[in-house]
């Protein structure tokens, strides 16, 4: 079962009576447990995409489905809970919270997610350790570089065992080489997890790690290239 998929789907925003169309019938399959890229110029619908993905948005026309669920039917609360059980999120400015350590924003959505001390401090531990951060637990972001802000961030976006984590241009702040050793953990974690990875990025080194390439320009996508080994493999 394809970890997401979209059918016929548009979005139109509105500015006051001008209406502004970002997407356009957009179909496409996202294959589990797989690194997917979108990539596409500014303005090319790419975020717009990403967000009806995360379920941050809803479409206008046509159906998104995230891990076997139609968001269309469901309430606002009830998308907010299914963000939090089955998505995560890695953002370009990190949006860790200032006043907590690197610990207690990736103890964050356990809390939310009511997980009871023990387990949530032995998932906690077990991420900082992946993402090579055990020993800055107890620092604050302001006291991280941005590389390990960046860190702490895959680690609190894996927190809740999701099925899906998505990441808007996540190496758009840092400089090449930080990058580029973030992709590489992005990919680890990515298998170690099982879990599927949805990026929008300019990165070429982002693309180049990609088991799928979307390729979207005008709110439409041109072209998707896939890992035919993959295909092969049955993924």
């Amino acid at each position: 079962m394809h970890t997401v998929i979209l059918k016929q789907v548009s979005k139109t925003y509105h500015l006051d009576s001008v209406g502004v169309p970002a997407l356009c019938d957009i179909n496409l399959a996202i294959r589990p447990n797989c690194f997917t890229v979108i990539s596409g110029p500014s303005g090319s619908g790419k975020t717009t995409l990403l967000n009806l993905i995360g379920c941050i948005d809803r479409p206008d026309q046509g159906e998104v489905i995230v891990a076997g669920q139609s968001i269309r039917s469901l309430s606002d609360d009830a998308l907010s809970d299914f963000r939090a059980h089955h998505l995560g999120f890695i953002f370009q400015n990190f949006n860790l919270l200032p006043v907590l350590t690197a610990y207690e924003n990736v103890e964050y959505p356990l809390l939310l997610a009511k997980l009871a001390a023990a387990q949530r401090r032995e998932r906690v531990l077990a991420l900082l350790d992946a993402v090579g951060l055990a020993d800055k637990a107890n620092h604050r972001p302001g006291q991280l570089s941005g590389g390990q802000r960046q860190r702490v961030a895959i680690a609190r976006a894996l927190a809740p065992a999701p099925q899906l984590v998505l990441a808007d241009e996540p190496t758009a702040n840092l400089d090449s080489q930080t990058g580029a050793a973030i992709i590489a953990l992005m990919r680890q974690m990515q298998r170690q997890h099982h879990v599927s990875f949805v990026f929008s990025s300019h990165d070429p080194q982002v693309q180049a790690e990609a088991d799928d390439a979307v390729f979207i320009r005008d709110g439409r996508i041109t072209h998707v290239e896939r890992n035919t080994d993959l295909v092969e493999a049955g993924a």
